[in-house]
């Protein structure tokens, strides 16, 4: 689906920290997707298209460990969103800077040291294209406190939060009205006990098995599935720099 705008709250970007020649080589065949240098003034970002339109980002590693996928939240009045964060009981990690003509950043970590962040757009809105087979279709929150959790996001982006109709599978939605945007679960027992909490990103493929078959082949390896659940058939992966991500091929009712 072709996107141009987004409401506040909606998740509208994603990108990766990371060693870029390495995940160019493993992104670029996984999920058919091109690359270009976003320019000299952009640190050695660049910026990767489906089918020419814009679906993701990656960039030079900031953090320490493993490289992690980031999820941006989509705000119009970034200044409120940051201080809506402290006021909160979350910790501002970089404070609102310009990410020149494109638009506006900061990044934050809410109470339990999840990461995320803001964007308030000017040239650059987000995802051109969202829900296709290799582009973004969901943002996922695994926390170790879920209440805590629902209560910060409220406050932060407004959102609701409705529990799903799997009593075997502790799950969250959250909504922008009665739309759903991105889910939450809590932290699974095979998680390790000093990982963090974090946003997952998932991207729709066309054949979930298939695409674990390629990823491995790729040099990345399988976390969990695949695996059949009430939206499609999904599986937890990685990527050979140890980057976290899912694939999910959607049902006929997703």
């Amino acid at each position: 689906m072709l996107k141009d705008k987004y409401a506040p709250g909606e998740p509208c970007w994603i990108d990766l920290g990371t060693d870029i020649p390495a995940a160019i080589g493993f992104y670029g065949p996984l999920f058919g997707w091109e690359f270009a240098d976003a320019g000299p003034d952009a640190g050695g970002y660049h910026m990767a298209s489906h089918a020419s339109n814009l679906v993701a980002g990656l960039g030079v590693q900031q953090n320490p460990g493993p490289p992690t996928w980031n999820v941006y939240f989509c705000t119009h009045d970034l200044g409120r969103s940051v201080e809506l964060v402290r006021s909160n009981g979350g910790t501002v990690l970089v404070e609102a800077v310009e990410v020149m003509a494109a638009g506006d950043m900061a990044v934050c970590a809410d109470p339990q040291g999840a990461v995320f962040s803001f964007w308030r757009p000017h040239e650059m809105h987000g995802f051109a294209e969202v829900d296709a087979s290799g582009t973004f279709c969901w943002a996922e929150l695994v926390t170790s406190d879920t209440a805590a959790a629902a209560a910060f996001y409220s406050a932060v982006f407004g959102w609701g939060a409705q529990p799903g109709d799997d009593p075997a599978m502790p799950y969250v939605e959250f909504q922008l009205g009665v739309t759903s945007i991105a889910g939450m679960m809590p932290r699974p027992d095979m998680m390790p006990a000093d990982a963090h909490n974090y946003w997952g990103v998932y991207f729709a493929v066309d054949d979930t098995d298939d695409a674990v078959a390629r990823a491995a082949a790729l040099g990345g390896s399988t976390l969990a599935g695949p695996m059949d659940v009430s939206v499609g058939r999904f599986a937890t992966c990685a990527d050979p720099q140890g980057a976290i991500y899912s694939v999910i091929a959607m049902g006929p009712t997703p």
